[in-house]
């Protein structure tokens, strides 16, 4: 299975002014933009690393899944949530020829927690021996930085804070995230017993 993220979250998208608000820096200097880049980073990585621990797509993106067989016949999670569209699905043989499923074929049954794609008849297209299915579509709470549940909004600032004051250290252990992040993205995680079902 291999998840691409086809597109990326814009800069102008992740509320770097807000952060600043945030983080208290100073203004009026002459070079209130001085810092953006690194903020913009520590802004990405906080983003990243809540998605991976949540499952969940902050803001809007498209992704392509590829995946080798249908865990159901009828039915197959999709990696992450929310999803908003399923954009295509197509198999793939071993040569890497591709087939286009006609959308009446399937849908998307949506989920907070594990979306899936539906087969609307009695099962999803056949994957070849030695092939691959492939899974496009839009996953995100929404294009813009308010979208996003107020709860992983802060998430976000105080892991990104974090790593701004703490983005010297190195002897951290690679898990460590604060408790209060902690503690407001835990409504969020799934737990996935046995993949994706």
């Amino acid at each position: 299975m291999m998840l691409i993220e086809e597109t990326t979250v814009p800069d102008t998208a992740l509320p770097v002014e807000d952060f600043k608000a945030h983080l208290r820096l100073g203004t009026g200097f002459g070079q209130d933009t001085a810092q953006d880049e690194v903020l913009l980073g520590f802004l990405r990585a906080a983003v990243s690393a809540i998605e991976a621990r949540t499952g969940k797509v902050l803001m809007s993106r498209s992704f392509s899944w590829t995946l080798g067989f249908w865990r159901d016949r009828d039915a197959q999670g999709l990696p992450v949530a929310p999803v908003t569209a399923i954009t295509r699905v197509a198999t793939m043989e071993r040569s890497g020829a591709q087939t286009e499923v006609p959308v009446t074929s399937y849908w998307l049954e949506r989920d907070s927690q594990r979306p899936r794609l539906r087969a609307s008849g009695a099962s999803l297209p056949l994957i070849p021996s030695g092939g691959s299915a492939i899974i496009g579509f839009d996953a995100g709470f929404g294009a813009v930085w308010a979208d996003v549940p107020a709860d992983l909004r802060q998430a976000v600032f105080l892991l990104a804070a974090h790593y701004y004051e703490y983005r010297n250290e190195t002897s951290l252990s690679g898990g460590c995230m604060p408790f209060g992040v902690t503690s407001l993205i835990e409504r969020y995680k799934v737990v996935r017993l046995g993949g994706l079902r």
